[in-house]
């Protein structure tokens, strides 16, 4: 028999659900229909029920309790014969063939839920890199693939994530690779294929982020005249699996995990047990205490067990603590040595912790685990006996746990310091998700950009150190906003002494943090993603790019009295600093249309994520500006020998063509745009392409109306690859070619006119020997003609000029355009000249035929008639 699995998902508080329809599978099939709920502060099973369905059936009455609409999706064909099957397919997304351009990118949201068991990455490409190559390819051109947690990648703003880059190493990742790979941005060169398994044991969950560049630095932002490199296309299929039952953990959800809960009335005073004054000395009206439930687990030497518990909000601190510690043997061993035993708790949050991977870890049979503002979410303990010295001993324990949360506007650890809620405030006109954050105190106007800091602050301080207050403030970022940046603003009229430090998912602390700011020379401006703009003693600014999407918790620590009057501001933009003035801020979104992205489009002379590299001076733009556009002027040559030889059309053609060029090239390089940049760019290409065409045509001597006729089929050709498509390179080719093709055209044309007496005569001959003789003599005369219609030094001087325009084309990069695309100008224009020099024009009296006059001869009388 065939079962099918239908998996019901939760994501927002909604209406319950009454029903989800049954369609396109099978006529008749069993279904085991796995019901997700999402319930404050836990996500798990609400219901699994298996029962027979046919396509086009109801299931009715689901009871999900809060719920929004009914996502779901069929899983694959299994057979349920026999055999335990712990995991089932929460997502799997195909994403079709996409290509990538010299400098584009692509970004793959992936989301997994707490309950997820692996991600499969499987991507095929065009990219073919030998692996000893890889280091030698600038990183201009190498295709790579990068990974981040949280947010999209941006590798363009530190070179950190470009370390050792090494060909295949992402399928043989390490325990410490893993780790960076968790914490921070991690890039790998394409692959032709590429498979990778990331399971529950190496990553968290939550939102991952897949990154696919074509190229990197400064120049990928920049505006270009021209793009020129080797396009790659890929295409990707991710597959995301998850655990059937919630109490099982794992890669194959093998590893049982027993879930740490407590009622309200079961919870009390935890640190009466422990002598540390620094847990003792604590406000406990808002502390969570409590002990496992369940049996206490007696474990052998390296056996572990695991456990997890929810941070469901802000929280000062997490305790794990191993109470009624005892040692058990086997009846054969009556001695028990526990000199050296070791009771090790491994903590790690959103994922499997292990020796090698994990956040905290100590040893609790000596002293409690102690994790000072834990981050929100899951959190999975491990504990595994170590050193025992008999291997028949096993050690029994029992978990006991305290989760310390401060009453609301309260943080420290003694819940003495203020801490605020930020308000978002959503800017009008402006781009998606820009606002600006202020505390929702009702002291600060809403319609305010910054608020005042002092009136904000903590008077109490930490030990009888002044110089360790601390004043919180806690914002959220919207589900799909990680494209966004956080932009941090301080200003005084004086020295400002606050010291800054921010952290997502969790208030930060001198001992954890993610970014910080203490003054010009301290800060995380090293690190990835944050970056400081023209800080001062009285001024305060940097950004934190691509944040990622949930809670952030940032920090004040400050001097407990002060007069100075600080003003701070908090926002949510788009792209950092406007792009310093040098580009256009423009957004994306990634290939699953759930996360906006931002990006700066640069200017020709700027480049970098935020257009502050300056790439081209304003002395070498102007050069630039003046070659480009002073190149055109070689069009005169050809206009001039054709206004010469009465060639109006070719007169016309060839300076419109150099007009528009130096036009559409002033408006390029931004000196003066006459029309718009599309209207330019057409007239220059398709004038351009008439004029190479029109060369060929010229040197025929067919009539006009085999010219006109010529002319209008290569116009209605040449307009349509002016149109589309304009700047690729095998348009040159195409030209060239059809060119060719009317050269032709014409010379059959003409030796159709002047030979067609030769078919007739040549088809009457029956002799074998004059027929060849009357071939011989007609290419004979051919080839005196063709030698007769061209001066042939003009046209040897045409095609070198011709191929040094074609080299120019193929030489041309994002960084040289400028000056091997005023090389082009020239030579295709001087190639044009040669070539119309080279057409040997003929009088009128070389066209003649002599006339035949019948002469006759007349007898003149010489005698006079009249004598």
């Amino acid at each position: 028999m065939l079962r099918y699995r239908l998996t019901v998902y939760v994501y927002f508080y909604a209406q319950p659900l009454d029903y989800c329809l049954v369609s396109s599978w099978p006529s008749r099939a069993t279904l085991d229909v796995l019901v997700l709920s999402y319930l404050p502060h836990q996500l798990g099973f609400a219901d699994v029920k298996s029962h027979d369905y046919k396509s086009g059936d109801v299931i009715s009455h689901v009871s999900l309790g809060l719920l929004t609409s009914c996502c779901y999706s069929l899983g694959e064909e299994v057979e349920v014969s026999g055999g335990d099957y712990n995991t089932f397919s929460v997502s799997n997304f195909k994403y079709p063939e996409t290509r990538l351009r010299p400098f584009d990118l692509r970004y793959i949201r992936v989301d997994l839920p707490p309950w997820f068991s692996s991600m499969s990455v499987m991507l095929e490409s065009s990219v073919d890199i030998d692996a000893k190559n890889v280091a030698k390819i600038p990183r201009s051109a190498l295709p790579l693939l990068c990974f981040r947690s949280g947010s999209p990648p941006l590798p363009d703003v530190s070179s950190t994530s470009l370390k050792g880059l090494v060909l295949g190493s992402l399928s043989n990742l390490s325990s410490e690779e893993f780790k960076d790979i968790q914490n921070v941005e991690k890039c790998y060169p394409m692959q032709k294929n590429i498979t990778v398994k990331l399971t529950n044991e190496q990553i968290s969950s939550g939102v991952w982020y897949l990154g696919l560049f074509n190229g990197l630095g400064a120049i990928r932002t920049q505006s270009k005249m021209i793009l020129r490199g080797t396009s790659y296309s890929f295409n990707a299929n991710i597959r995301v699996e998850g655990c059937t039952a919630s109490t099982m953990w794992g890669q194959y959800c093998n590893q049982t995990v027993d879930t740490l809960l407590c009622a309200q009335s079961d919870s009390y005073n935890l640190t009466e047990k422990f002598s540390n004054s620094e847990m003792n000395n604590k406000t406990t009206e808002n502390m969570v205490s409590c002990r496992n439930s369940f049996d206490a687990p007696c474990l052998g030497n390296n056996e572990i067990k695991v456990y997890s518990l929810e941070v469901a909000g802000i929280a000062e601190q997490l305790t794990i603590m191993a109470v009624n510690v005892s040692f058990n043997m086997t009846p054969s061993n009556n001695t028990v040595n526990v000199n050296g035993t070791n009771i090790i708790c491994f903590a790690r949050h959103g994922a499997f912790p292990s020796a090698t991977l994990h956040d905290y870890s100590v040893d609790i049979y000596k002293g409690p685990l102690i994790v000072r503002f834990p981050m929100v979410g899951r959190w999975y303990i491990t504990i595994a006996p170590v050193n025992l010295s008999n291997t028949g001993i096993r050690v029994c324990y029992s978990v006991e746990w305290e989760i310390l949360e401060c009453p609301i506007g309260k943080a420290g650890p003694n819940c003495t310091w203020e801490r605020y809620s930020l308000q978002t405030v959503i800017r009008r006109g402006t781009f998606l998700f820009e606002s600006n954050y202020i505390p929702d105190s009702g002291e600060v106007p809403s319609d305010s950009a910054d608020f005042p800091l002092e009136p904000l602050l903590s008077n109490s301080s930490l030990g009888g150190e002044p110089d360790n207050t601390w004043t919180y403030f806690v914002m959220d970022i919207p589900d799909g906003a990680a494209g966004g940046n956080i932009h941090i603003q301080l200003t005084s009229d004086t020295q400002i002494k606050y010291e800054i430090y921010a952290k997502f998912g969790g208030l930060p602390s001198l001992e954890s943090w993610d970014y910080y700011y203490i003054n010009k020379t301290k800060s995380s401006s090293g690190s990835m993603f944050f970056q400081l703009y023209n800080s001062t003693e009285e001024k305060v600014d940097f950004y934190i790019l691509y944040a990622r999407e949930g809670n952030w918790g940032f920090g004040i620590k400050h001097v407990n009295t002060s007069s100075t009057e600080t003003g701070m501001s908090i926002s949510l933009e788009r792209c950092p600093k406007r792009c310093s003035n040098h580009g256009q801020c423009k957004y994306a979104f990634d290939a699953s249309g759930l996360t906006s992205y931002s990006f700066c489009f640069c200017d020709r002379n700027h480049g970098g994520f935020d257009c502050s590299i300056e790439l081209v001076t304003h002395q070498g733009h102007i050069w630039q500006s003046i070659t480009l556009i002073a190149s055109n002027a070689a069009a005169i040559f050809p206009a001039y020998w054709a206004l010469r030889q009465k060639a109006f059309a070719e007169w016309v053609l060839f300076t419109s063509s150099g007009i528009s060029s130096g036009l559409y090239h002033a408006c390029d390089v931004g000196t003066w745009c006459a029309l718009s940049y599309n209207v330019l760019q057409f007239m220059d290409f398709w004038l351009s392409f008439m004029a190479v065409v029109s060369t060929f045509v010229y040197l025929t001597t067919i009539n006009e109306a085999f010219k006109r006729t010529i002319h209008t089929v290569v116009a209605i050709l040449t307009a349509l690859m002016a149109i589309t498509k304009a700047t690729r390179s095998f348009n040159i080719i195409l030209v060239i070619l059809i060119g060719t093709v009317g050269l032709l055209i014409g010379w059959l044309v003409e030796l159709a006119s002047k030979y067609r007496s030769f078919s007739f005569s040549f088809g009457l001959c029956t002799n074998i020997l004059d027929r060849r003789q009357t071939l011989i003599q007609w290419l004979h005369k051919l080839f005196k003609t063709i030698l007769r219609q061209f001066r042939w030094g003009f046209m040897l001087a045409g095609f070198t000029a011709l191929v040094m325009a074609g080299m120019s084309w193929k030489l041309e990069s994002s960084e040289t355009y400028w000056i091997w695309h005023s090389v082009w100008h020239v030579t295709i224009y001087m190639s044009s000249f040669f070539f119309l020099c080279a057409k040997v024009v003929k009088t009128d009296s070389e066209d003649q035929q002599p006339v035949q006059v019948n002469y006759e001869l007349t007898r003149q009388d010489s005698i006079p008639r009249g004598e």
